[in-house]
């Protein structure tokens, strides 16, 4: 079976918000998550605990641990066998905050209203 196509979501200024936060991670954390995103590719939607969690409407967590520090991605799929990394953080809390998914899925929106503009 072919391998999902992992995309960074792009901000209409540019600014790929899950490519930045990935960049800044320290190069253990980036090379755990890497490895995250590696898998993803290789199993998209049949991707589960303890690596990827769906957290309620079509928005899913990519998760990673290096000693203490946990840090996730959200993402969410798309037609075609893709999968659009939206926004990441560095988890300080048991619960994913609120904010971040509401920003995955304002993401998500604006992705989807542009792909429908260019059809």
């Amino acid at each position: 079976m072919d391998d999902f196509e992992v995309l960074f979501y792009d901000c209409p200024d540019g600014r790929k918000p899950a490519k930045e936060f990935l960049d800044g991670l320290d190069t253990k954390m980036r090379a755990k998550m890497s490895m995250m995103v590696a898998l993803l590719k290789k199993n998209g939607n049949r991707l589960r605990l303890p690596y990827s969690e769906h957290l309620g409407d079509g928005i899913f967590e990519l998760r990673a641990q290096a000693g203490s520090d946990i840090s996730r991605i959200l993402y969410f799929f798309f037609v075609g066998r893709q999968a659009v990394l939206t926004n990441g953080f560095v988890k300080k809390t048991q619960k994913t905050p609120p904010g971040e998914i509401e920003l995955a899925k304002k993401y998500r929106k604006e992705f989807l209203e542009r792909k429908e503009r260019s059809i």
